[in-house]
């Protein structure tokens, strides 16, 4: 384990480059913080090397989100997380694991002996990649362009609307995500009658791949085909840049966003969970809070 991307990336890299699409939140992740050239911090990394064999698995650790586990076994899961209650004394805590659900159940049944956490399903999620780009018909009112900087406010307020909308961990600076993406490119806004009506975003380019994301129309603008506007103009574009992999991530909770991008060519390519794992001191607590405040009428 380390909090050294370079040394990370050194020893897991090739390994996640094999797989890019599996991998590609890591793969972003790292990017990012390579090119911000940020010291070591508090994401948290690891890799797995049975026996000095090449590199097998690995994962990722971001403080307030779940820890993200690549393909691995289950038996090797579960040492992870016997491993990292085992460095507990650092006070780094887990809300949770995001991974195939075999393995999830794994780590998770390894976790629960250790610390007694309740564990919870967070959310299901599927990864899909592009295949042939099957432009939406009809296509929407408006046109596609890159989002200018004059922009910034409404975007992060865009990007903390989807934040509360998906169940996000709260407290994101989304103004410093809005300003990140617009120094590369990496948001796209769709137009119609000279007004911003839906937004795409995309991550840098690492490994040949790039993955969409967020999408968002404000609820009053939906309806009209704007996202999948949005969404098949970054798609282009990527293809148009030659990158080979174009992924992106849905809720498997939200039947509109899994068909359009399935109209749009996206093809899956697996399943993910996030488990979610709650201390039983606090789900005592909230136990106790409800019940105090299911007192009878008119006593107090």
């Amino acid at each position: 384990m380390t909090a050294d991307t370079a040394g990370f990336l050194a020893a897991a890299g090739d390994f996640l480059r094999a797989d890019p699409a599996r991998n590609t939140v890591m793969l972003s992740v790292t990017e990012d913080l390579l090119l911000k050239a940020a010291a070591p911090g508090e994401t948290l990394f690891g890799w797995w090397q049975p026996d000095g064999e090449q590199v097998r698995a690995a994962f990722m650790h971001t403080p307030d989100y779940p820890l993200i586990l690549s393909r691995v076994s289950g038996p090797a899961a579960a040492a992870l997380a016997r491993d990292l209650t085992a460095d507990s004394a650092t006070g780094r805590r887990i809300p949770g694991v995001n991974v195939g659900q075999e393995v999830a159940d794994a780590f998770a049944a390894a976790w629960r002996n250790r610390t007694g956490d309740a564990v919870a399903v967070y959310r299901r999620m599927r990864l899909f990649r592009l295949g042939e780009l099957i432009p939406p018909r009809p296509w929407p009112e408006g046109t596609a362009r890159l989002a200018a900087g004059t922009e910034r406010d409404l975007l992060a307020r865009w990007f903390g609307a989807f934040a509360r909308e998906v169940g996000d961990p709260p407290g994101q600076d989304h103004s410093k995500a809005a300003a990140g993406r617009l120094a590369y490119g990496g948001i796209t806004v769709w137009e119609a009658g000279g007004v911003p009506v839906s937004v795409a975003g995309r991550t840098r380019a690492v490994a040949g791949m790039v993955r969409v994301g967020p999408v968002y129309t404000p609820p009053e603008l939906r309806g009209h085909g704007y996202a999948g506007a949005a969404t098949a103009a970054v798609s282009q574009a990527a293809l148009d840049a030659g990158l080979r992999e174009v992924v992106l991530y849905t809720d498997l909770a939200n039947p509109t966003s899994n068909a359009l991008y399935q109209r749009l060519g996206y093809r899956p390519v697996e399943d993910r969970v996030v488990l979610s794992f709650t201390p039983a001191w606090q789900g005592l607590r909230f136990t106790r809070e409800r019940t105090r405040g299911l007192r009878p009428a008119g006593r107090r």
